[in-house]
C-alpha cells in the first residue's frame, strides 16, 4: 500500500472514531464541559501510537494483540473512573469486558510468541505508514466494538439490573464459553505433532469453520443487550457496535482472510473441500450429510 493511501486511511479511522464518539456523547457525564468519551477516544488512539513506536523500531507485532486487550481494559476503567455515578449494570458490563479482554489478549499473545510471528504482518511491518495505519485501525476497532459499553457507562441514565441485564449476561456467557472452548480445541490440535500441516475439523470445528468468531459475535451482542435500556437519542448509533463486529469478522479481517489462506494451503485436498461443503461457515450447525 502506498504511503498516501495509508495516511488517508489513518486519518479516516480517526475521523470516524471522533464522529462515532460525538453520537455516543449524548447525555453523558462531562469533564471540563466536554463529554468524557472524547478523552477516552483520544486515549485509545494515542495509546496505539505510543506502543507503535517500539513495535516499528523492533519490527515486531508481538505487542499488537496485547495492546488491543490492554486498551479495552484501561479504556473501560477510564470511563468508569470519570463517570460520576456507577451502578450494578455498569459493574456488570465492565467486569464482562475485562474478563473477555484479559483472557483473549493473553491467549493471542502466547499464540504469536509460540508461532514466532504473525503472518498477517510480514509485509506490513517494514512500511512505516501502513504499520501505523494498522495500529490506528485497532484503536477504531476497540472504540467501535465497545461502543455500547462506553455509551452505557458514561450515560447519566441509570437503571437497576433487569431482564435485559440478565438476558444479556446469559448471551455473553454463551458466546464466551464457545470462544474459549474453540480456542482450546484448536490449540490442543495444533500442539499435537501428528497434526502438523493439517486443518482442524474436530469438536466445535466440526459444526462451524469459525466457532471462535461466532462466540465473539455472540458475547458482544450480549453486551449490547445489557447496555440497551440506558442509552437514548444519538446514542442509538452505538447499536452499530455488534454490527461492526459481525462485518469485520465475516467480511474483512476474519473469515474471508482465513478462508483464502485455507484454500491456498489445502484447496487441492478433497478432504478440505468436502469440509467446506459440509460445515457451516459461522453458526454452529450439524454437518451436512
Amino acid at each position: 500500500m502506498k504511503p498516501l493511501s495509508s495516511i488517508f486511511f489513518t486519518l479516516i479511522s480517526v475521523s470516524l472514531g471522533l464522529l462515532f464518539t460525538s453520537a455516543l456523547s449524548f447525555n453523558t457525564f462531562q469533564f471540563g464541559g466536554v463529554s468524557i468519551l472524547f478523552f477516552v477516544t483520544l486515549y485509545i488512539f494515542i495509546l496505539q501510537w505510543i506502543i507503535f513506536i517500539p513495535a516499528y523500531v523492533k519490527q515486531t507485532e508481538h505487542y499488537f494483540d496485547l495492546t488491543g486487550s490492554m486498551t479495552y481494559i484501561t479504556s473501560i476503567l477510564l470511563v468508569t473512573f470519570f463517570s460520576q455515578n456507577i451502578d450494578l449494570r455498569d459493574i456488570l458490563i465492565s467486569s464482562l469486558i475485562i474478563v473477555w479482554a484479559s483472557r483473549l489478549g493473553l491467549f493471542l499473545s502466547k499464540r504469536v510468541a509460540n508461532a514466532g510471528e504473525d503472518t498477517r504482518f510480514i509485509h506490513i511491518k517494514p512500511n512505516f505508514f501502513q504499520f501505523l495505519m494498522t495500529w490506528t485501525i485497532q484503536g477504531l476497532w476497540v472504540l467501535m466494538t465497545a461502543g455500547m459499553a462506553f455509551a452505557a457507562l458514561s450515560s447519566k441514565n441509570k437503571l437497576g439490573l433487569d431482564l435485559f441485564a440478565a438476558a444479556g449476561a446469559l448471551i455473553w456467557l454463551i458466546g464466551f464459553v464457545i470462544e474459549v472452548i474453540s480456542d482450546k480445541q484448536k490449540t490442543k490440535f495444533k500442539n499435537n505433532p501428528s497434526n502438523e500441516g493439517r486443518f482442524i475439523k474436530e469438536g466445535l470445528w466440526s459444526w462451524s469453520r469459525h466457532p471462535n468468531y461466532f462466540g465473539e459475535i455472540v458475547l458482544w451482542i450480549g453486551i449490547a443487550v445489557i447496555a440497551y435500556p440506558v442509552i437514548e437519542g444519538w446514542q442509538y448509533f452505538a447499536l452499530l457496535s455488534p454490527i461492526f463486529v459481525i462485518f469485520l469478522l465475516t467480511k474483512v479481517s476474519g473469515i474471508n482472510l482465513l478462508e483464502r489462506q485455507g484454500m491456498k494451503r489445502w484447496g487441492h485436498e478433497e478432504d478440505y473441500l468436502n469440509y467446506l461443503k459440509r460445515t457451516s461457515s459461522l453458526i454452529p450447525l450439524p454437518p451436512k450429510s
